[in-house]
């Protein structure tokens, strides 16, 4: 049976981790646990892009080899990726044979079946996005500022003969509009379909770069790094062996709007079409975390370490802010003082105080113990439908990766169960010797904690951390997937809760 596989774009090893960067791993992440609380079998991938002119400038600079580079920036961004505990099955490396053996595989299958050939070219060349460009490529005449300094060159290379598949990628496109998602991504690459394309250039001479993978069929020549990186997508998964078909076609490519264009949206699925491998079903398109407005760049110097941030906030409301914030294909902007409002109003008030209360009457009415419910009146029933209104909106915004509005949906029901709470008044009940003040205390206690069990589980993907721990307190254990989990009504009558804690300490306000 085919498992579902996600894949992050594989981080470019010329900078150290930022938030774009966490981002990007919190948001597979995410998609991942959903999936396996839906009880599916996943493979998450990610990685890291270690070829290319930038790496090999970068170690020079620091004067290390270039391997000896990669590894120590390998090491950086897998310590981002234990201490965002991100539940990926495999982290590739382009410098693995493995991934090697592929790229030239690939190289060798496409130049027998004469979709590669030499050609002396002359043109525009951006270092900085180690790409050849075209005169469409400039805004108002001039070169973008993400191309750096953009000089003409004449050289010798290989080519690989994209634009013969022009005209099927742009009817792949139009009858496939589940393939780029959201619908709007796949605007820009619509609009650089409408201008013919050029054939790509896949090498680069060694005289010029060594740092890559040899052509198999020219070692005087490397291939260009984004033709040996996006072959990582099937590298990682056994592309040539049996085990190729448990993964393949990957389910989702998590990737920023600045690869699409041309990378996973021209370059990729023609690649792989012209091998005759199966596209990826989906490509998730997120946008960019700005800081002030702007993105985030190391040339601006506005980087955040998104570690130092965990240091600072916890873990899981970290991961929390990202998905909420997140904006999925519009940018996102990060600001201190929306953290704190989110920390503090939506985790503090909402859900933290919501589970401290509970502690506390369960331990000072009920010996700490989840007592049973008996009364069904309206507040009750009100709060069921509520609950059962949530699942059904959380739960298909989940799976079309709208996490942002399904985090806002669910903690319309969280202030829903502090609003039960206010109604019914636990702690004016138990001061009441009336047999049925006493019942209607036990109930709302009891749903309370019902509630809360729910809550947590719908909120497990995103914070895994709180959702084990909010089941601790109640007694319980997370379960491995929520099938048969998220119906109301599940008994927690008996179970012991833990001790009043403090889930999330109240920021103050001076840290914005």
């Amino acid at each position: 049976m085919k498992q579902f596989y996600v894949t992050t774009a594989i981080d470019y090893a010329n900078g150290k981790p930022h938030l774009g960067h966490a981002y990007e791993k919190v948001l597979a992440d995410v998609i991942s646990r959903f999936q396996r609380m839906e009880g599916r079998t996943v493979h998450f991938l990610t990685g890291l892009d270690e070829h290319g002119q930038k790496v090999q400038q970068t170690a020079d600079k620091e004067g290390v080899e270039a391997l000896a580079y990669c590894d120590q920036m390998a090491s950086k961004f897998q310590d981002l990726i234990k201490d965002l505990n991100i539940s990926n099955d495999d982290y590739i490396r382009t410098t693995e044979p493995r991934h090697k053996k592929v790229v030239q595989q690939i190289l060798q299958d496409l130049y027998d079946k004469g979709e590669i050939y030499k050609a002396e070219y002359t043109g525009f060349y951006s270092a900085r996005a180690e790409q050849f460009l075209q005169e469409k490529d400039q805004v108002d005449g001039k070169w973008p500022e993400i191309y750096g300094e953009v000089v003409e060159i004449t050289e010798s290379n290989y080519f690989f003969k994209l634009s013969q598949y022009q005209d099927w990628l742009k009817d792949y496109i139009e009858n496939n509009p589940e393939f780029i998602q959201p619908n709007v991504a796949a605007n820009p690459v619509k609009r650089f379909l409408e201008d013919p394309i050029n054939d790509l250039c896949i090498s680069r001479p060694k005289e010029r770069l060594s740092w890559g993978i040899e052509l198999p069929f020219d070692t005087d020549f490397v291939t260009y790094v984004w033709f040996d990186a996006l072959i990582n997508y099937i590298s990682a998964v056994g592309y040539g062996t049996d085990d190729f078909k448990k993964n393949w076609p990957a389910d989702v490519h998590v990737i920023g709007k600045d690869i699409v264009i041309p990378a996973h949206g021209i370059y990729w699925p023609i690649m792989l079409h012209a091998c005759g491998i199966e596209l990826p079903k989906h490509l998730l398109v997120h946008g960019w975390w700005l800081m002030s407005g702007a993105k985030m760049s190391k040339s601006i110097g506005n980087i955040i370490d998104p570690l130092s941030l965990v240091e600072q906030f916890g873990l899981d409301p970290f991961r929390y802010y990202l998905i909420r914030e997140s904006n999925g294909f519009g940018d996102s902007n990060f600001a201190y003082e929306s953290f704190v409002m989110r920390y503090n109003n939506e985790l503090g008030n909402d859900l933290g105080n919501l589970v401290s209360r509970l502690l506390n009457m369960g331990a000072r009415y009920c010996e700490g113990k989840v007592p049973a419910a008996s009364v069904t009146e309206d507040p009750e029933k009100e709060l069921q439908s509520l609950w059962n209104e949530t699942a059904e909106a959380v739960l298909p915004l989940y799976q079309s990766y709208q996490f942002h509005t399904a985090l806002d949906k669910l903690f319309v029901f969280i202030r829903g169960i502090n609003r039960y709470a206010e109604l019914r008044q636990p702690w004016k009940l138990a001061k009441s010797e009336d047999p049925k003040d006493r019942a209607i205390l036990e109930t709302a206690l009891m749903l309370m904690a019902e509630s809360l069990r729910l809550s947590s589980l719908l909120i497990s993907p995103v914070m895994p951390q709180v959702a084990e721990r909010i089941h601790e307190l109640l007694g319980i254990s997370l379960p491995e997937t929520w099938q048969g989990q998220l119906e109301w009504g599940s008994s927690l009558e008996g179970k012991t809760l833990g001790e009043k804690t403090i889930l999330f300490p109240r920021l103050e306000d001076s840290l914005a």
